[in-house]
């Protein structure tokens, strides 16, 4: 009996010891998703009010002014005075010209189209006598035979010896595209040694009627000789068109 009686003397300390520990755990854990909680929301947006060390706020940016480049200015060509004014392309008559020295190659060559001048007047380059002419490429391309199309030639100085370095151009249309290209003399050797430049116009023959022109330049891009328009053949005889130019001035 007295063992009974101690027993029941000693639940009611144990619900009250039981129910304080629970209340603590349950603080405890309140307090751990509390913490959780927070940490969350400061590491989602770490500049929220309640987190104490909110990261330092940075300056505004300082805008820039935007740079401008000033284009450089081209300064006129020595070899030449005041520029005169432009003509309107027109066909003109071929001028006349002295005759061709001993050194020309292909002077043999009996011309089979006349040439059509353009450009500025008072150039220090003319076209050649007897050029442009149109002959086969097999004697200098004998792999390619008929396919290929191109214009070659050479500048000559006043003492009629070749030069080398020369810009030559030539632009138009061919076959409906667009022709644009530039080259340098001496930079193909399949013609000789002395200063040749080679243009490749198509991998076949093309008819075309004075589409197509050439004309020396200057490092400048300005015009050295007048255009000279020449005409193309859809004949493997005649796919590869020469055109040179002597120096006059």
């Amino acid at each position: 009996m007295e063992n009974f009686n101690y027993s029941s003397r000693e639940r009611p300390f144990h619900r009250i010891t039981n129910f304080i520990w629970n209340a603590l755990t349950i603080i405890i854990l309140l307090g751990v998703v509390c913490v959780v909680a927070t940490f969350l929301v400061i590491f989602t947006n770490p500049e929220v009010a309640i987190n104490p060390f909110a990261p330092p706020v940075l300056p505004t940016a300082v805008a820039m002014p935007t740079y401008t480049a000033t284009p450089r200015s081209i300064l006129p060509p020595t070899w030449t005075p005041s520029p005169s004014p432009v003509p309107t392309d027109t066909s003109t008559p071929q001028p006349t010209d002295t005759p061709a020295p001993s050194a020309t190659p292909f002077s043999l060559f009996t011309p089979t189209q006349t040439v059509t001048v353009s450009g500025v007047r008072g150039s220090p380059f003319e076209v050649s006598q007897g050029t442009p002419v149109s002959t086969a490429s097999l004697a200098f391309y004998p792999e390619r035979r008929c396919d290929w199309m191109g214009v070659a030639g050479q500048v000559f100085d006043l003492s009629g010896a070749p030069i080398s370095g020369q810009q030559v151009r030539i632009g138009g249309f061919l076959g409906g595209k667009a022709v644009d290209m530039l080259t340098l003399t001496g930079l193909t050797s399949a013609y000789g040694t002395a200063g040749f430049y080679e243009f490749t116009l198509a991998d076949k023959p093309v008819a075309s009627n004075k589409s197509l022109w050439l004309q020396l330049v200057d490092q400048a891009g300005l015009a050295m000789s007048e255009r000279i328009y020449f005409e193309t053949f859809d004949s493997c005889d005649k796919n590869l068109t020469f055109i040179n130019f002597k120096q006059v001035r």
